[in-house]
């Protein structure tokens, strides 16, 4: 166990969520859903609609607004944007007050050499360093794909040796992690302080490894919380891509196990 367990871990009043576990909810109403997500006692939340300058169809400073009106903050959004879109995506979310911009997938096409893999780096390299000049930070999000071997190399291996610390992090998808067959404990220690946010969702046992709620499955993240400063973690953020029965209600179970356990 690291000597400086839980130096800087995000105090527990400030508990994700990523909106993606609740999309279809808050298509239908947003507003509704984020004092629902307020009331279970999240405080920060992570986007998942950014377009065009725009998140959930609102201007920045009217998200931030509808966010803060209980009592949350975005800290963080999942977005993708074209070269060219750049500027515009900045200034976005500087304006929302989020500072954390995470590239949230790589479409099957963009990873099936190595070579592709290296060209997104050089790419994320340069999007993380005009982060930086604008007081932003950029990263990119994982799933499992990252970590099977291409011409004997494993992605996620090239993407963090190939981007620069200062400019590009790492948002670690704990379950992705896992379901890769891979042990997140390593990957702190080969690679301290790059994994400034996480995602958080267990997986429930058996063969079908399918996604539940923190606290009911096989990942020990009473355990993993004793490395985040190691992992560099700043934030977190529950997750949950599938949901059976009542979202919030799930959520909330999730919410209460980190909240009680960490």
């Amino acid at each position: 166990m690291p000597e400086f367990v839980l130096a800087g871990i995000s105090s527990k009043k400030h508990i994700g969520l990523q909106l993606y576990s609740l999309r279809d909810e808050i298509a239908q109403d947003l507003e509704g859903s984020l004092e629902k997500i307020a009331a279970i006692g999240y405080k920060n939340v992570e986007a998942a609609s950014y377009s065009n300058g725009m998140f959930y169809g609102l201007k920045p400073a009217d998200f931030r607004k509808l966010v803060e009106k209980y009592g949350m903050k975005a800290i963080s959004s999942h977005a993708t944007f074209k070269d060219s879109e750049i500027a515009v995506a900045v200034n976005a979310h500087r304006e929302a007050g989020i500072p954390y911009i995470v590239w949230p997938w790589i479409g099957t096409e963009e990873r099936t050499t190595i070579d592709n893999y290296k060209t997104l780096a050089e790419k994320f390299n340069t999007i993380g360093m005009i982060c930086r000049e604008n007081d932003l930070n950029f990263g990119y999000h994982n799933h499992d794909f990252e970590f099977y071997p291409i011409e004997g190399k494993i992605p996620y291996d090239l993407l963090l040796e190939s981007t620069d610390p200062a400019y590009v992090f790492m948002q670690i998808d704990l379950y992705w992690i896992v379901y890769a067959g891979k042990d997140p404990i390593a990957l702190f220690e080969k690679y301290p302080g790059r994994f400034a946010l996480w995602h958080v969702k267990d997986m429930a046992a058996g063969k079908s490894k399918k996604m539940t709620e923190v606290g009911s499955g096989v990942i020990d993240y009473k355990t993993l919380f004793e490395y985040a400063s190691v992992s560099g973690m700043k934030e977190f953020f529950v997750e949950q891509d599938e949901i059976e029965g009542d979202g919030f209600e799930s959520l909330k179970k999730s919410f209460n196990f980190l909240n009680n356990n960490i």
